[in-house]
């Protein structure tokens, strides 16, 4: 499919000329047509349209995948053969163009259909490309917002990752295995007036020599046993070796200080921390593993055998047995998920499990975690603090009692966190209003407690030093 010339730009026309955004849509289809349709539920939004004008057209064709007599289609697309450019066949699409809204942004994406409408599994053509989906709004909802001369799409599928670092990077090559994928990357980026360069290989082979500010990737982590391939998971690559190639070798394709983020999951093998084997992967650089969830074996494979339409199908008690199988083989007790940020400075890994709620996007907390990790100094005693606005301190305990059993901090914002402090922490904190240096809160506070000012400062800037780290105080 190319899209050039007149030919994008009638179709862009045509979709704004109709309304057909991400607000025009939940505004002709209403709430509760809208919310089922996200949970792939049609019927609905079918009862929602019909009218035969231009909106309720796309609408029809390309979200609820219904049939769609051509005098319509070529109502609503004038001058334009979508047959003749491979969107339609028949009186039906075959791709899904649909509208997509971020920072105050308005894109289309063009991918495969939505599989799985109202309960229907049918078989999905093996180099199919996966549109917008959880996984990737997740990564979109991560990536830190600097402003770059060039990143990197590694695995880009449909493209929706560029579309998004489209207003403040100057170049952006995006690469994938698929040509399917390419091919529609190309058009999502055409349709969006974006200038992708877009090229074909297998991680880090298409751009061999160059170095880019942001590296980004949504890839093909689900891990299998080697050519276990699954639909849009296109990879010879055993277990979690790939996530781990991207990781090691990602720093020889970074300027200095710039940035990888990735999706991921890796395994938890018996007899060893997880946190120990990707601290192998990020070796001396600075970097942010966060283990969102844990499956076990069972859990996973039933997952992705779900996932890949092959429950219920004569295929799967045996490709089940033999996925277990090779997990037990490979001494795998766990799967984490989650996401891995590496900062190309000097630096160590943190590593942690935080399967709690987020903010969404997450990319400035990120961001911001890193500059405060990397740039704090190594004496904290002379920093004037302030309490971030959005903390909030949390007491229990019997009523009557003179001091409570339990002080909470507690974020709103970014990671939401929430740390158990004592009592002389919760006053060092309530004391932090920019005016005292923390070398004189403590000072203060060991008079107070009839302390050793070595000791105070021993064991609170330790603390201290997590409440910056996190967010809770600043300098």
């Amino acid at each position: 499919m190319e899209l050039t010339g007149s030919v994008v730009e009638g179709l862009r026309g045509a979709f704004l000329g109709a309304g057909y955004t991400v607000e025009g849509v939940a505004a002709r289809l209403g709430a509760q047509a809208d919310g089922a349709l996200g949970r792939n539920e049609t019927t609905l939004a079918v009862r929602r349209t019909g009218s035969g004008d231009a909106l309720d057209t796309m609408i029809r064709l390309f979200l609820l995948q219904q049939v769609v007599p051509k005098e319509l289609v070529d109502k609503a697309f004038p001058g334009i053969d979508l047959v003749a450019l491979g969107i339609v066949s028949g009186e039906k699409a075959v791709l899904d163009i649909r509208p997509f809204a971020e920072d105050d942004q308005q894109w289309w994406v063009v991918a495969d259909l939505t599989p799985g409408l109202d309960g229907r599994r049918e078989p999905m053509r093996s180099d199919y490309v996966l549109g917008i989906a959880p996984a990737s709004l997740s990564l979109v909802h991560l990536t830190v917002p600097i402003n770059a001369e060039r990143a990197l799409d590694i695995g880009t599928g449909c493209g929706i990752q560029s579309l998004h670092l489209a207003n403040r990077v100057n170049q952006i090559v995006a690469t994938d295995v698929n040509p399917r994928a390419l091919e529609l990357a190309r058009a999502t980026a055409a349709l969006n007036r974006i200038d992708l360069d877009v090229r074909t290989g297998s991680l880090f082979e298409p751009v061999a020599g160059e170095r880019f500010d942001l590296i980004i990737s949504n890839p093909p982590y689900v891990i299998s046993p080697p050519d276990s391939q699954l639909t849009y998971r296109e990879t010879s690559f055993a277990g979690d070796s790939l996530v781990q190639q991207l990781v090691q070798q990602a720093p020889q394709h970074l300027t200095d200080g710039g940035w990888c983020q990735l999706l991921a999951n890796w395994t938890c093998v018996r007899g060893q921390d997880w946190r120990d084997r990707l601290a192998t992967w990020t070796g001396d650089r600075s970097a942010w593993v966060v283990q969102r969830e844990q499956l076990d074996p069972s859990e996973y494979v039933e997952l992705w055998l779900r996932d890949a339409g092959l429950h219920g199908t004569p295929a799967y008690q045996t490709r089940y047995d033999e996925w277990m199988r090779w997990l037990d083989d490979q001494q795998v007790e766990a799967i984490g998920m989650g996401w891995i940020t590496l900062h190309n400075v000097a630096g160590t890994l943190d590593a942690e499990e935080w399967p709690y709620e987020i903010e969404r996007p997450i990319g400035p907390h990120v961001l911001r975690r890193f500059e405060r990790k990397e740039g704090l100094p190594a004496d904290l005693t002379d920093l004037h603090l302030v309490v971030a606005d959005d903390v909030i301190q949390e007491t229990t305990g019997q009523p009557g009692a003179e001091d409570p059993a339990t002080i909470v901090l507690r974020r709103q914002r970014g990671m939401r966190r929430a740390e158990q402090v004592d009592t002389v922490m919760a006053g060092f904190v309530g004391a932090c209003d920019g005016e005292l240096i923390v070398g004189q809160i403590l000072a203060a506070l060991a008079d107070l407690l009839d302390r050793q000012l070595v000791d105070v400062l021993t064991e609170y800037l330790p603390q201290i030093r997590l409440l910056l780290v996190e967010g809770f105080l600043d300098y």
